[in-house]
């Protein structure tokens, strides 16, 4: 399994086989260029513009069928994947600011994901208990609009995930008008002990390789 970092949100997963986009987003309003990839799968945590830009991803051409497109609760397979939408909130208010959020969790080639998307509070145990086990976590940072670091950490605490993937914080790249309230990345790793994070292109995962340790992966946009 290989995950890719897109930008904001938006990661490729890529399995044996299919092909998974999370929250595509629009380019207008993050200010990142959304690259051409396609997907067999593509989640959308809430009807944000910087989530929910589905037309950005690439449809297969003919006689391939087009892509399961997922953005609400429930449970869905297709070509192998199975995804898990959780019904969360945007803000700590229980969606009274900012409306609910979808968290995905994504069961592939024995692996668990969990998509946060714009996760606004910190579950409880017994909705963290229903999602069962997590391996990898990609989970907001910046804050604002979204849990921040400290919240995060409370997060990890309770899920306890083999590697987390930091998503949703301040980037140079990024519209400053519409997400300059972010925090940036560092505001997260500096509590691991990462002062300077040196992105990977990608991360390569194999279940059976996890490593005890818990370890944050940065992956570069």
């Amino acid at each position: 399994m290989e995950i890719k970092y897109l930008g904001h949100s938006s990661f490729l997963i890529k399995t044996k086989t299919a092909k998974i986009v999370t929250d595509p987003f629009s380019p207008e309003m993050t200010g990142l260029k959304f690259p051409k990839v396609e997907a067999d799968i593509i989640t959308v945590s809430h009807d944000h513009s910087d989530h929910n830009n589905v037309e950005a991803v690439q449809m297969p051409l003919p006689p391939s069928p087009p892509p399961l497109i997922i953005n609400m609760p429930g449970e869905f397979e297709k070509m192998g994947v199975r995804v898990f939408g959780f019904r969360s909130f945007h803000d700590n208010k229980n969606g009274e600011e900012r409306g609910e959020n979808v968290i995905y969790k994504i069961e592939a080639e024995g692996a668990n994901i969990l998509h946060c998307g714009d996760l606004g509070h910190v579950p409880n145990d017994s909705f963290l208990e229903n999602i069962g086990d997590v391996d990898i976590l990609l989970v907001p940072t910046g804050g604002f609009y979204t849990i921040g670091p400290d919240e995060v950490i409370e997060l990890i605490k309770k899920i306890e995930p083999s590697i987390i993937i930091p998503m949703h914080f301040n980037h140079e790249k990024l519209n400053q008008k519409n997400f300059g309230y972010l925090k940036p990345l560092t505001e997260f790793t500096k509590k691991f002990g990462i002062e300077n994070p040196v992105p990977q292109q990608k991360l390569v995962y194999k279940k059976e390789e996890e490593e005890e340790e818990m370890k944050v992966v940065v992956l570069e946009i």
